[in-house]
């Protein structure tokens, strides 16, 4: 990937829960929040998530009207270790099971964007990225991973990239 320094990678992604927190039917999900939380922590390259009152995240952050979409927001070093994270850990095994647990988005449910290196995105920042996605479609400033771009705006073939 071209120079990153300076900058590190945000993420927000976005799910629709098909059942309250505290149906038995979305236990499994609610039970790995916490040790999924803890190892992406202990990834090479986690720089920081957002969380709730209780150090958490996810279940009890309210950003949109409706109170079944979970949010989950991040930052990392690079879009290797975040991808490390997502398709080489138990968090793939974890979204392997999402349809029993999530609906189908209509929209863009994951966005990534560079921020200088240190920045912590709030969630109308994160929001604003991914509605620039839904509205204008991936560039530098919203992409997904089968999109992304470096901080100067290049465009990579994420598979060349990471094969």
């Amino acid at each position: 990937m071209s120079d990153t320094a300076g900058w590190q990678l945000a993420e927000l992604n976005i799910a629709k829960a098909r059942y309250e927190n505290d149906d038995p039917r979305f236990k499994d999900f609610v039970d790995m929040i916490g040790p999924v939380n803890e190892m992406a922590e202990r990834m090479p390259g986690y720089v920081w998530r957002l969380t709730d009152k209780g150090g958490v995240g996810t279940m009890d952050i309210q950003a949109f009207d409706d109170p079944r979409l979970l949010v989950n927001l991040s930052v990392w070093e690079d879009a290797e270790s975040l991808e490390a994270f997502v398709n080489k850990t138990v968090h793939a095994k974890v979204m392997g099971r999402r349809k029993e647990w999530f609906g189908a988005m209509e929209t863009h449910h994951m966005v990534l964007w560079w921020v200088k290196a240190g920045h912590r995105p709030d969630l109308t920042e994160a929001k604003a990225r991914l509605d620039r996605l839904n509205t204008e479609g991936p560039g530098p400033g919203a992409f997904t991973f089968g999109t992304i771009h470096t901080p100067d705006g290049t465009r990579l073939d994420w598979a060349k990239n990471t094969a």
